[in-house]
């Protein structure tokens, strides 16, 4: 076509779950989500551009009664130029993408079929997920087409969320065919001319895990709206039914609305912007907050971290009394959600995005279009769009302080919000609309379609092994903290060896509490968080919470029994509900008066208390389920990740990390240690005694087990073959 007409003829390849040109059924089931609804806008969006002439969207061809019959026509014309493409591949069923890797060869023929009896080649092949990666590469390699790739999601990250949900190594591989997915996706990277990213965050977290990756081949383009459904108000939304339903609870009705909407899970961090505004009473003073945490009829048939999301919820709106201020309706339908937007808009309110970590940040973009200014986390996306729309300000979502000054700004300078309101929506249009992603799009694609920006593809090693075989665990106070010329050394290196090394950070802090640590000092997000005295796992890049392991912990665990066992006991002060959690009660210890370690657990067991204690540092003590600790959280994640412990090298500085240490772990302990915690164990072996403190006291001992080579204790290898 771009012979005949001067016209580019692209094809995007989009090939599982259920695909046509109206009334998608999206949700139906995990392979009809949003990568079939961005796929086709896309295609939309290309095929309306002055310079392309022909649009293919490909995907898989259904017979089944189970679906609709458009699943099974094999040509179905949108436009003119836009026409989606349903080739054979497999049984005529409907079946899950994971059940097509056999099936993608004969895909790949029949899209051939499909060039040749057209008698034409595309200009440009796009493949969009790890399924169309491999029939794309297949293409690109036999035609010589350049392959664009968009991954949507990706197998290394998955793997980390499907072990998070209680699934075996073993189950994952079995039931997601991963090792499969993960392969073709390092030939789609090693086929692909750029593969396109939505924020840069997703390329250094993301991609990078990955032999093939390339920098160079990376670019940012981040996904359209649709501005036809987000609009900003007309001034009538504060008479409809949805308004006086969310206001009916409120005292003043009419002051703007800080509007927060996402899922109830702990890592959107609602909590905090309850606790930012029950802590202002400026705030409270000028306007509502209205929360939609999706829908619920009963919050106890809700699954137990949305309970928990809840529970948070209510006790902060009681602890500060705002039951008059704030709203959070029960349930809503999808699309209402345009008009929860534009009625706080029209309210002069502001969107707020408080999350732990955002990695795009849609509803950021959806709350612009509609006419809000936004206040949105740091970490992730909401970078990017803030960047590119000037119509908000960035927060640390760990510090309540940090949330209410910047809505403050915005609801107390209307001349600020207006301008806000007017950068916004023009950012929208020029970087997030439909029509400037094609521009971008096809100024991306116009060079490589030329050949006059070719990828120059650097020689690269593949590892020897799918998955990383060794780990790094290291607590924060006493190992990382403390020099920032060596943490600085140690970050470098951990990046070095970031596709063989899992890095892990074991601390006694809670979550919260160890992520505002490790921001402070610019550690970089770990692989593995283990939490909370080892009573919490969470996992890289959106820090998955470890469900499995909650259950595990929970047997036994009576903390209501505990406390008044512990209440009357001389030196232990419960330390502030911030230090507490789930499965963990925190004292502060004054050894000189307290009971010893001993006599307390005795006291517990008489009244039939099975529990861990931790003491820290001499004057923290950890009380915590029996089956918890930072030892037993590690051999479990060794356990589940498959990483052998005999390559698992732990730092330790205080008591706490002492069952990290013990058994067939390499171990260090670096000299800053606190007093002469661990210097019993002098004499186990696996354990080295650095001479330095800090970081550079584990940058000593991988040299000295030669961690990122032999990976072994030097005064054990004369005895391997004894």
């Amino acid at each position: 076509m771009h012979g005949q007409t001067g016209k580019l003829y692209i094809v995007l390849l989009s090939i599982h779950g259920l695909i046509r040109g109206k009334n998608l059924e999206l949700g139906r089931d995990a392979d009809t989500g949003g990568q079939i609804l961005y796929v086709l806008e896309l295609a939309q969006a290309l095929a309306r551009h002055p310079d392309v002439g022909q649009v293919d969207l490909i995907t898989r061809r259904v017979v089944d009664t189970a679906v609709a019959e458009d699943y099974a026509q094999p040509l179905e014309m949108l436009t003119d130029n836009l026409r989606i493409v349903r080739v054979n591949a497999g049984p005529d069923e409907y079946i899950p993408k994971e059940q097509l890797w056999d099936h993608l060869d004969a895909f790949a023929d029949n899209v051939l079929c499909h060039f040749r009896n057209n008698a034409v080649l595309p200009d440009i092949i796009h493949s969009h997920y790890a399924d169309a990666g491999y029939v794309g590469a297949s293409l690109t390699n036999q035609l010589g087409v350049p392959l664009i790739h968009t991954g949507h999601s990706l197998g290394r990250v998955k793997r980390h969320r499907l072990l998070a949900s209680g699934l075996s190594s073993q189950e994952v591989e079995e039931r997601y065919n991963m090792a499969r997915r993960i392969e073709a996706e390092e030939t789609t990277l090693a086929s692909a001319e750029r593969v396109i990213t939505s924020t840069h965050q997703e390329i250094k977290e993301q991609y990078e895990l990955y032999d093939h990756y390339q920098p160079e081949q990376m670019r940012v383009l981040p996904p359209g709206t649709n501005l036809k459904q987000f609009m900003p108000p007309t001034g009538k939304e504060l008479n409809t039914a949805l308004f006086a339903d969310i206001s009916r609870h409120l005292k003043q009705p009419t002051r703007p609305i800080i509007l927060a909407l996402s899922r109830p899970d702990r890592r959107k961090n609602i909590v905090a912007l309850v606790e930012a505004y029950g802590q202002s009473p400026r705030l409270q003073e000028i306007a509502n907050l209205v929360i939609v945490a999706g829908n619920r009829d009963d919050i106890d048939d809700l699954e137990e971290g949305a309970q928990e999301v809840f529970h948070e919820l209510l006790v902060a709106i009681d602890r500060y009394d705002v039951y008059s201020k704030v709203s959070m309706p029960k349930c809503h339908r999808r699309e209402q959600v345009p008009l929860f937007y534009c009625i706080a808009a029209a309210s002069g309110g502001v969107f707020v995005n408080p999350a732990l970590t955002e990695p795009f940040g849609l509803t950021l973009i959806e709350a612009a279009a509609s006419g809000l200014p936004i206040v949105a986390t740091e970490d992730g996306g909401p970078r990017d769009i803030i960047g590119n729309c000037k119509n908000g300000f960035l927060i640390d979502p760990l510090e309540t302080s940090s949330i209410s000054d910047a809505l403050l700004k915005l609801l107390e300078d209307r001349n600020l919000w207006q301008q806000c309101v007017e950068q916004g929506l023009k950012g929208v249009r020029e970087h997030y609309s439909w029509e400037s992603h094609a521009e971008s799009y096809l100024s991306l694609v116009r060079p490589i379609i030329e050949r006059s920006e070719v990828l120059e593809r650097k020689p690269i090693q593949r590892r020897q092994g799918l998955y990383r075989d060794r780990a790094i665990v290291s607590d924060l106070d006493q190992n990382l903290i403390g020099d920032e010329k060596s943490l600085r050394q140690l970050v470098e290196v951990l990046r070095q060896h970031r596709k063989t090394t899992k890095f892990i950070v074991a601390t006694g802090r809670r979550f919260d509490s160890a992520l505002r640590v490790m921001r402070k000092y610019n550690i970089p997000e770990p692989d593995i968080l283990i939490t909370s005295s080892g009573t919490e796992i969470y996992y890289a890049p959106k820090f998955s919470t470890d469900i499995s392991w909650s259950k595990h912990l929970d047997y036994h665990w009576s903390p209501h029994k505990v406390k008044p066992i512990l209440a009357e006991l001389p030196g232990l002060k419960l330390q502030p509900k911030s230090e507490q959690s789930r499965f963990k009660i925190s004292y502060y210890i004054d050894p000189e008066i307290a009971p010893d370690i001993e006599t307390i657990n005795s006291l517990l067991h008489k009244d039939e208390q099975s529990v861990h204690l931790n003491m820290a540092f001499g004057q923290f003590l950890d009380v915590v389920p029996i089956r918890a600790s930072k030892g037993l959280a590690l051999r479990y994640v060794a356990e589940r990740w498959q990483i052998p412990l005999k390559r698992i090298i732990v730092a330790g500085g205080s008591g706490a990390d002492e069952d990290m240490m013990r058994g067939n772990t390499l171990a260090v302990v670096v000299a800053n240690r606190h007093h002469e915690e661990l210097s019993q164990l002098v004499d186990v072996g696996r354990i080295y005694f650095a001479k330095h403190p800090f970081a550079a006291g584990i940058l000593e001992a991988f040299e000295y087990y030669d961690f990122f080579n032999r990976c072994e204790d030097p005064k054990e290898k004369n005895h391997v073959h004894e």
